[in-house]
């Protein structure tokens, strides 16, 4: 009975004296650090586009943007003319978030030639986006939008875009499409016979929806740092379908619509 209880006891001890060590390297482990707060970039944009969908002459704008991620996740690719993006789920392979534009408006001080024709004000377009990785360096992305104040239509941009990285060098290239529909269209490629009496060198038309230009967006990025980068690009759309058809185009416009940009971004980080 008593040698037993003696090896209990013995037993017990045994134990106590393993987990005790363990019990403190865990309890003087070194916590992982997770990162809190969020990554803030501040962009200052110069963009070179045609003054007015369907334009021959160009304008140049310049505007500031800013996008948030949350810190230490890393930087994901965007496009230089994606729009301005917010996700709400984020995955490895898939984002699905908000997103918005601005688009310009048209007005006879952009062309005298436009004499009769309603001017049409700015418009900002909120919508959604999806955008799916098949590949490491392959992007699918489409946005659906809807406008406010300009127009009042929808419109949809669709993009592929081949990425590839060599040290801070960063390639982008890839096809477009843009579609909207007969709102969208009708604002900007349609003539009211009231529109073409007053003008005088256009006929009226009613333009349809669909699909309204196919184009390209090439990119190349250079990060500096950790907190800076710049972005130049070039555009191309070619109006297609209704809109290549509309007067305004024809007479006073061009059906290749180039446009060209810089970006530079600066990168800081907040915390709770």
């Amino acid at each position: 009975m008593r040698l037993s209880t003696s090896l209990a006891l013995v037993s017990l001890l045994a134990a106590g004296s393993l987990a005790a060590p363990a019990q403190a390297a865990d309890l003087f482990s070194p916590v992982p650090f997770v990162p809190e707060g969020w990554i803030v970039t501040l962009k200052g944009n110069l963009k070179v586009g045609p003054s007015y969908p369907g334009a021959d002459d160009f304008s140049v704008i310049g505007f500031p943007s800013l996008s948030f991620r949350r810190a230490g996740t890393p930087e994901r690719f965007s496009a230089p003319d994606d729009g301005l993006s917010f996700s709400l789920l984020e995955e490895s392979a898939v984002r699905v978030g908000v997103v918005g534009r601005f688009q310009g408006g048209r007005y006879l001080k952009d062309d005298r030639r436009l004499f009769g024709l309603d001017k049409i004000d700015w418009a900002v377009e909120p919508g959604v986006f999806v955008e799916y990785w098949p590949l490491s360096f392959l992007r699918a992305r489409a946005e659906i939008r809807h406008g406010i104040n300009g127009h009042h239509g929808f419109v949809a941009d669709l993009g592929l875009d081949l990425v590839q990285s060599y040290g801070a060098l960063t390639f982008s290239v890839g096809p477009r499409l843009a579609l909207g529909d007969s709102s969208f269209a009708r604002t900007y490629f349609g003539v009211t016979p009231l529109e073409a009496a007053l003008n005088g060198q256009v006929t009226p038309y009613r333009p349809s929806g669909g699909l309204t230009s196919v184009g390209a967006t090439a990119g190349v990025s250079y990060t500096w740092s950790e907190q800076w980068s710049t972005t130049a690009y070039v555009t191309y759309k070619r109006l297609v379908g209704d809109a290549a058809d509309s007067p305004i185009v024809k007479r006073f416009g061009s059906e290749n619509q180039f446009g060209f940009g810089l970006t530079a971004s600066y990168s800081f980080g907040t915390g709770r």
